[in-house]
């Protein structure tokens, strides 16, 4: 194993360290590193608050500031953060319009989110993100796993909440912007978690997995390698049969990297999924590319679609300003 690191229990104290080093001016880390929040809050604004494992960098904590979440918990490497570390940034960051919790479909990260929720004494809703259409079932789940559309949850909510929205408005839009939204990935190698020590697992050098999951997990099969439009073919494909959608419909187009994939191939395959989207009769009118919810150095791409229309697409442009994302200001 090569990474830079001190030593494997160190990596998430010292990450964040240097996170909320790095970016001073938009968070501050909590006491004992429970939580990274804003640093400036707005009174009155339904407080967003999202988390998870570490490892997924720079979702989520990358996705604290204006116009985004107000706070986010890490766990560790792949682990769900705990009710303690929820609960502490549910009541660091309220500002007294109640909270609303935006939650991967990981059991663990399902069990601890609901357990704060509970101990939490003022209003709360909970958004649950299950957008990957690969698998209904998998290792860490039951129905559908949360993936890369998580971003796009947290950013058009975000945006609704900075402009004043209330928590049940809130809850309803995030529910919405989540049926809307389909996602799928393939990956070309493994990742290592620093405390194994070793790949999650193995996989040929002419081998991909299709509809793998951003722990490692199984997808759908394992298959020869094939091209990017092959990939892309197969990925929107599921993705479109998922949402279907009417011909002459506006979409949100992200393709997103896991951590190992050069920019220069995300944006081929960008090109890729566009051919299949405009075979389909379907209009991408908003583009993200890059790594944004990764796998540690995983190298392989997740596609999501996002069914759009005027009000989303308005939420989408507003400004946001967060160590990851920033338009608008």
């Amino acid at each position: 194993m090569k990474k830079l690191i001190n030593h494997v229990d160190d990596v998430l104290a010292e990450s964040l360290d240097g996170f909320a080093a790095a970016h001073a001016g938009i968070v501050s880390l909590g006491a004992e590193r429970k939580y990274v929040r804003r640093r400036s809050l707005t009174p009155g604004k339904v407080a967003l608050i999202s988390g998870g494992g570490s490892g997924h960098e720079p979702l989520h904590a990358g996705f604290v500031g204006r116009g985004m979440l107000d706070a986010a918990c890490p766990g560790q490497v792949f682990t769900s953060p705990t009710p303690d570390q929820m609960l502490a940034a549910a009541e660091a960051v309220d500002g007294g319009a109640g909270t609303l919790f935006i939650v991967k479909n990981y059991s663990g990260d399902m069990m601890n989110f609901e357990m704060a929720a509970e101990m939490l004494t003022s209003d709360n809703a909970t958004v649950i993100v299950n957008d990957d259409v690969a698998v209904e079932n998998s290792t860490y789940t039951t129905g559908r796993r949360g993936v890369a559309g998580t971003l796009v949850v947290e950013k058009v909510v975000g945006a609704a909440a900075e402009r004043g929205d209330g928590l049940a408005a809130l809850k309803a839009l995030g529910d919405s912007v989540n049926k809307a939204t389909a996602s799928m990935g393939v990956a070309l190698t493994s990742c290592t978690v620093p405390a194994a020590g070793k790949a999650t697992f193995q996989i040929g050098a002419d081998e991909m997995e299709m509809g793998v999951g951003i722990h490692g997990e199984p997808g759908r099969r394992r298959v020869k390698l094939g091209t990017a439009d092959d990939i892309a073919g197969e990925l929107v494909g599921s993705i479109l049969k998922d949402l279907g959608m009417p011909r002459g419909q506006e979409v949100l187009l992200f393709v997103n990297g896991f951590g190992g994939t050069p920019t220069l191939e995300l944006y081929l395959v960008v090109t890729a999924a566009l051919k299949v989207l405009q075979g389909s009769g379907i209009k991408a009118v908003r583009f993200l590319t890059g790594s944004y919810v990764t796998s540690l150095e995983m190298a392989g791409c997740s596609i999501s679609v996002t069914a759009v229309d005027a009000p989303m697409l308005a939420l989408w442009d507003a400004p946001v300003h967060t160590a990851a994302l920033r338009w608008g200001v």
